[in-house]
């Protein structure tokens, strides 16, 4: 083989190999919702899908449609719901975190400019090994509000 292939190959090899090492963190599902009138704030919610072998924190997120992005939560505090932020959103090894309305979700705070469906934002999620995944997410109309849905086995963060 020659030098010039044997190159190629040992390229190629890496190449596979630090995809597969960080490649197999997801994002599905992912839509913003959009702003009522007026509205200074929103919501981005998504499933991650963590198919690697170690797991996954979440530690941060950014959109250039919002002057500050947070992880936040929604957790029973003296017996109300209440909407606080969070440090991280920790995603197993093979598990899939589901982030939704009344749960966890990725506040935007400061709109740029009110989101309205039918455009689409960039959503950057930072992980605590430094890895970066951005995504182009829909904006939708999701009615009803935010709930509180109680299965908390997709509720996995810290």
């Amino acid at each position: 083989m020659s030098f010039c292939r044997l190159f190629i190959s040992a390229i190629a090899l890496f190449t596979a190999s630090f995809s597969h090492a960080h490649g197999e963190f997801f994002i599905h599902d992912a839509y913003a919702r959009a702003s009522a009138p007026g509205a200074p704030n929103s919501a981005a919610f998504m499933v991650l899908d963590n198919q690697s072998d170690v797991l996954k924190r979440v530690v941060s997120a950014q959109t250039p449609a919002a002057k500050r992005v947070e992880l936040h939560e929604h957790a029973m505090a003296d017996g109300m719901m209440k909407m606080r932020q969070i440090p991280q959103i920790l995603v197993p090894s093979g598990e899939q975190v589901v982030l939704q309305p009344g749960g966890l979700h990725v506040m935007l705070f400061d709109l740029v400019k009110p989101l309205k469906v039918g455009e689409q934002i960039s959503l950057t999620l930072t992980t605590a090994d430094g890895h970066s995944l951005t995504k182009q997410i829909p904006v939708k109309s999701v009615m009803g509000g935010m709930q509180h849905h109680s299965d908390e086995g997709n509720h996995h963060h810290q």
